[in-house]
């Protein structure tokens, strides 16, 4: 207050109060912020930092006042771009050297630390122990642990959920309903209105009840538990669905449980996910549960955002599925929203996107259709042995199990599906290219027709999780007489893969991004465009304008934007 900067604060607190939380701290929403005119100082160096107001920065997180370490943070970092602040490496990858001026994509890995005084060199969790050790020596910091399990309001005012087993008595006051008579079922017949109340509390054969403890006429609390008190256990009850004297039964338990691998959305981060660990814990401390975890791996998705806000029916930004499917198909809307960002990012809805989807599907149907007659004729097994091939038909077989082995690892591996897709797109490009080979030489001899049997059948196999409907229509014309989905996930030959290829490095702006496996006998201009589509290469490129592209033959691919 008193200060030059005082009207502009106030101006961005107001604006902020009324963004949407999670659409605001979303890392690819727009950061917006303001200095506050002050300073704080740094207890370690003694320097001044100046201290901003930002609409990312969250009141319920520590103290609500955090250190900024852009190189180190990717909303820290879009915030210190759009503003012109400062970016310093304090942590510096195991290979390679980060570049302040024009990274744009924040460091968030373990590293070397580095411009930090006597810790440069530490690594990992070494040095962090060593920092929290000399904050505590100073009497300026302490390491802590800070969990995130708020208070829960577990009750609602509504007729589904869990009845809360307490009656109330004007002598006893609340009394809780003895176990021999839980649980407390709701009835069945209810009316729900259309004013948002719930209809127990009309209810009176439900309402009236007798005092367990002194047996006069009591009332029976119509409020319901929160969901979250079972979707907090519900998976062990999964395990046990058909047992009526336990809620569970520790033996199946035990064999089942933890879950293997669980999605989930944002806004379950840090209710249902900590309840659901509370629960468990509580349970494995009572004996009922071998694992004190729930779930093995866990993967949080993004949310979709739709003109600069989170998609949901209360913004009235919603996208009409049955719009997109009646128009597009199912397929495609489905591929879009795989294909348009990794699973953990927020998606930004694009209707020129939905249409790029649509158009690659009718690629792969006329691609598919151009081949389907003679991978139908094709023998399952590619008879003699690889190096017998025609250059053109070993390359194709290459391109094929490179292409499972690429989709297998990111969908099994890294869940990474945006770029799985990628690779079967990547695949589709080739098969159009080998089409014009193959056109000009007609080949109907039994290799022939089994190497694009077998490209053919990993195209749809691989397609198969992601655009379902056409992959089994697809599947069906190659003369297959069970579902694509009753078939055997593609496996891929490492001697065919490895077989006259080369490692090429992916630079942008001269700095190592990724490196990629090519065909020896790649040329200059397939390089060039098999390096712009490069999923990683596109996280650096994206929204930059190309101005030239340099080869190294058989070295590596320069990418200047």
């Amino acid at each position: 207050r008193g200060t030059s900067q005082e009207k502009a604060v106030a101006e961005i607190v107001l604006r902020t109060r009324e963004e949407d939380k999670i659409s605001r701290t979303a890392e690819g929403a727009e950061k917006n912020g303001v200095f506050t005119g002050g300073y704080a100082v740094n207890p370690l160096t003694g320097k001044p930092i100046p201290v901003w107001t930002a609409n990312f920065v969250l009141m319920d997180y520590g103290t609500g006042a955090i250190m900024s370490v852009p190189a180190h943070d990717q909303r820290d970092l879009d915030f210190a771009r759009k503003y012109g602040l400062a970016v310093k490496a304090v942590i510096q990858p195991p290979k390679g050297e980060l570049d302040e001026d024009t990274m744009t994509e924040a460091y968030t890995d373990d590293g070397k630390m580095a411009q930090s005084g006597d810790f440069d060199g530490l690594y990992g969790n070494a040095a962090r122990e060593k920092v929290c050790a000399y904050l505590q020596s100073k009497n300026i910091g302490k390491a802590t642990v800070n969990y995130r399990l708020r208070d829960w309001g577990v009750s609602r005012q509504r007729y589904w959920g869990t009845p809360v087993p307490i009656i109330f008595c004007e002598d006893c006051g609340a009394v809780p309903v003895p176990e021999k008579d839980l649980p407390v079922v709701l009835p069945l017949d209810v009316e729900l209105g259309d004013d948002g109340h719930s209809p127990l509390a009309t209810r009176e054969d439900f309402i009236n009840a007798d005092c367990p403890q002194c047996g006069k006429p009591a009332r029976r609390e119509t409020d319901t538990l929160d969901t979250f008190i079972c979707s907090s256990w519900y998976f062990n009850r999964y395990t046990s669905p058909q047992d009526t004297g336990a809620p569970f039964d520790k033996k199946n338990v035990d064999y089942w449980m933890p879950v293997d691998q669980y999605v989930g959305g944002i806004e379950h981060a840090i209710l249902h996910l900590l309840y659901s660990r509370f629960f468990q814990r509580v349970f494995c401390d009572m004996g009922l549960v071998q694992s004190p975890e729930p779930f093995a791996h866990l993967l949080t998705q993004g949310m979709v955002v739709k003109d600069g806000a989170k998609m949901s029916k209360s913004k009235g930004n919603v996208v009409d599925p049955d719009r997109i499917i009646e128009r597009y198909g199912a397929d495609t809307a489905r591929l879009f929203i795989l294909f348009a960002a990794p699973p953990v990012k927020g998606l930004e809805w694009s209707d020129q996107g939905v249409e790029g989807c649509f158009r690659f599907l009718k690629r792969v149907w006329r691609i598919f259709g151009h081949f389907q007659a003679v991978a139908k004729d094709g023998e399952s097994q590619v008879p003699g042995a690889p190096e017998d091939l025609p250059k053109e038909l070993r390359e194709l077989r290459r391109q094929t199990h490179i292409t499972i082995k690429r989709v297998t690892d990111d969908v099994e591996t890294r869940l990474q599906f945006n770029t799985a897709i990628a690779a079967i797109m990547e695949f589709v490009n080739h098969l159009y290219g080998f089409q014009k080979w193959h056109d000009n030489n007609k080949n109907s001899g039994a290799a022939d027709k089994a190497v694009i049997r077998e490209a053919m059948q990993a195209l749809v196999l691989l397609l198969a999780p992601f655009a379902p409907h056409i992959a089994e229509e697809m599947w069906s014309l190659l003369g297959n007489s069970d579902t694509v989905n009753n078939s055997a996930w593609p496996e891929y030959d490492d001697e065919l893969i490895r077989a006259e290829e080369i490692l090429i490095v992916l630079q942008v702006n001269g700095k190592v991004r990724h490196r990629i496996s090519v065909a020896e006998n790649i040329d200059d201009d397939e390089l060039k465009a098999l390096s712009l589509r490069d999923p990683r290469i596109l996280e650096w490129t994206q929204d930059k304008a190309v101005k030239k592209v340099i080869v190294v033959p058989k070295r590596l691919v320069n990418i200047v934007v």
